[in-house]
C-alpha cells in the first residue's frame, strides 16, 4: 500500500506539498504600453480569479516614487481588494513602518478589521524609502529603520489600548488584526523577540534565510499574537507547459531589476521578447548582462512537476507553514496561467484539472 501511495504522488505533483498553504503578494507592477491605473484594477481582478482558485491569503506592497510600481498606498489598495473579493484573506506585504506614525497605522488597520472582520492582515517592514529624494520627501532618512523594532511595539500598543499618551486609537483599540513581520536577517529576530509570524525570502539566497528561520525559532518568544513560530517563505514562482516558458516569465523583472541597479530608477515592465533581443543583440552593457543574468537564477520556476519537486525541497529544508508567491511579468494572461497550475500542483480546491485528466 505505501508503495502505491508513493507512486500517485509522484503522478500527482500537488500530492507533495497540499499540506501547506499558499498565498500571494501582488505589487502591481506598471507594465510597458499600460498606465499605473490599469495596473491597480490588474490587481484587484487578480485578487478575485486567485480567490476562486483556493489561495490562502492575497498581500499588497508600498513603494513610493517608483515609476514601475503603481501600489503606492497599500492600505487603501488593500480596502479595495477586499471590497471586491469575499473569503480570501487581505492585507499588506508590507506597510513600511519606518515611512509611518504607528498610531495612524493602526487606525487604518482596525478601519480594515471593523469593515472586512476577520480577513485583514497586517504584514509590516521595516524599509524606507528607495532614494534620497524619496526618503526626503517622505521625512524620514536612511537611518528610520534602525527604531523598527520600537515602531513595532508602539504600533502593537495602539491595539492593546496601551499607549501612555492617554490616547486611544479608534477602532483598532482592543482588537487584534494579525500581524506578520516581513524580513531578510536581522528582522527575524525582531520578530522572534516580539512573538509574531515571520515572512522572509528571497528564495534565491537559500542557505542564509534557512539560517535566519533557524534562528527565529530558537529565539521566538510566545505572544498574544503568535504562541508557536510561524514561517512564510516568500519569492518568485512560475509554472508553465515548459520549462522554458515559465523562465521566460521571468525575464521582464530581472531585466527591470538590472535596470534600476544600473540607472537608479525601477522601470514598468517590458515584454519578454524585447529583453530577449536585448541579450541576443548586444544591446545590454557588461554590467547590466550581468545583473540580468543573475536576476533570472535561484528562482522556481518550470513544468508542474519541476515546481513540485523543488518546492518539495524548500518546504522540507525551511519547514515553512506557508509559501507567499511575488512573481511579476509583463503577460498578465502567462501570470494567471502560471497561478492556476501552481494551484495545481498545491492541490488547491479551486484548481483546475489538468488537460486530459
Amino acid at each position: 500500500m505505501q508503495d502505491e501511495q508513493g507512486r500517485d504522488a509522484r503522478r500527482t505533483p500537488g500530492a507533495r506539498v497540499s499540506a501547506t498553504r499558499f498565498s500571494v503578494l501582488d505589487r502591481s507592477r506598471v507594465r510597458e504600453g499600460h498606465q499605473g491605473p490599469e495596473a491597480l484594477r490588474d490587481t484587484v481582478r487578480l485578487a478575485q480569479d486567485l480567490e476562486a482558485l483556493g489561495y490562502h491569503r492575497f498581500w499588497v506592497s508600498e513603494h513610493h516614487g517608483v515609476p514601475g510600481v503603481a501600489g503606492s498606498a497599500p492600505t487603501v489598495l488593500a480596502a479595495a481588494v477586499a471590497g471586491a473579493t469575499r473569503t480570501i484573506r487581505v492585507g499588506t506585504g508590507g506597510v513600511m513602518l519606518p515611512n509611518h506614525q504607528p498610531l495612524v497605522v493602526a487606525e487604518q488597520f482596525g478601519v480594515l478589521e471593523a469593515l472586512f472582520p476577520g480577513r485583514i492582515d497586517m504584514g509590516l517592514g521595516r524599509s524606507v524609502g528607495f532614494t534620497d529624494g524619496v526618503r526626503k520627501a517622505l521625512g524620514r532618512d536612511k537611518h528610520a529603520a534602525e527604531d523598527f523594532a520600537a515602531q513595532l511595539t508602539e504600533l502593537l500598543d495602539w491595539f492593546r489600548g496601551a499607549s501612555d499618551t492617554g490616547v486611544r486609537a479608534y477602532p483598532a483599540d482592543g482588537v487584534r488584526v494579525p500581524a506578520y513581520v516581513l524580513a531578510t536577517g536581522e528582522g527575524a529576530a525582531i520578530a522572534a523577540a516580539a512573538g509574531l509570524p515571520l515572512v522572509i525570502g528571497d528564495l534565491r539566497g537559500r542557505d542564509r534565510m534557512l539560517r535566519a528561520v533557524d534562528g527565529y525559532r530558537a529565539a521566538f518568544t510566545p505572544s498574544e499574537w503568535a504562541r508557536e513560530p510561524y514561517v512564510i517563505v516568500s519569492g518568485s514562482v512560475a509554472v508553465a507547459e515548459t520549462e522554458e516558458a515559465a523562465r521566460r516569465l521571468l525575464v521582464p523583472e530581472a531585466w527591470s531589476m538590472a535596470y534600476s541597479r544600473t540607472h537608479g530608477t525601477f522601470p514598468p515592465l517590458p515584454p519578454a521578447g524585447r529583453v530577449e533581443e536585448l541579450a541576443a543583440t548586444g544591446g545590454m552593457t557588461d554590467k547590466e548582462r550581468e545583473l540580468y543574468e543573475s536576476g533570472l537564477r535561484g528562482h522556481i520556476h518550470g513544468t508542474e512537476e519541476q515546481v513540485a519537486d523543488a518546492l518539495e525541497a524548500l518546504l522540507k529544508d525551511s519547514s515553512a507553514q506557508e509559501v507567499l508567491v511575488t512573481t511579476s511579468t509583463h503577460d498578465r494572461a502567462g501570470l494567471l496561467d502560471s497561478y492556476r497550475r501552481l494551484a495545481r500542483v498545491a492541490g488547491l480546491p479551486g484548481a483546475p484539472e489538468a488537460a486530459g485528466a
